[in-house]
């Protein structure tokens, strides 16, 4: 996005999307795409776990619907440290549907909250037993980020259990462009 700017001494105007609908229409996008793995992944190999030290396929849906509520509760003024987590459901459908009632709760968030608000701070850890304040901005966008690199993750375990893999970024083998 390019942003101009006037003459010296004039006040910058900007062009094009403000940070927080930039955030929003990145998580859109993103989420819509995690929906797909998720969605791809079949449930009866939701236990599937690569490693003794690997978080399961379903640990790694539900951790998706985790990152929304933490999202849900910055944005909200309600974030505390350490966050009290509910327990993961019982099946891969219950995470699932978890995660796609988060993505429309953080979604209408977005939209709502004043660009301005996106940069009030909220407590978040920064490090091994630290907490700090950061902007809201910043922990939105580290667990959209997280969310990203836990959705690679569970692409890999879907490719394990000779299931198809949706295309992500670009065409997969099993969802070609052509």
């Amino acid at each position: 996005m390019a942003v101009s700017t006037t003459p010296v001494g004039a006040a910058a105007v900007q062009t094009g999307p403000t940070a927080r609908q930039a955030l929003l229409d990145t998580y859109q996008r993103e989420s819509a795409t995690t929906l797909k793995v998720l969605r791809a992944f079949p449930p009866e190999h939701a236990e599937l776990r690569p490693h003794p030290t690997s978080n399961s396929a379903q640990q790694l849906a539900w951790t998706f619907a985790i990152e929304n509520s933490l999202v849900e509760a910055a944005l909200r003024n309600e974030l505390r440290m350490p966050p009290a987590f509910p327990p993961m459901p019982a099946s891969w459908q219950e995470c699932v549907s978890a995660y796609e009632s988060g993505v429309q709760r953080v979604a209408t968030l977005l939209q709502s909250v004043r660009d301005e608000e996106m940069h009030e701070p909220v407590p978040f850890m920064t490090g091994p037993r630290q907490l700090a304040e950061v902007p809201k901005l910043a922990l939105c966008t580290l667990m959209l980020n997280d969310s990203i690199h836990h959705r690679g993750q569970l692409s890999v375990y879907l490719r394990m259990t000779g299931s198809k893999v949706p295309s992500i970024y670009g065409p997969s083998r099993d969802e070609p462009w052509t």
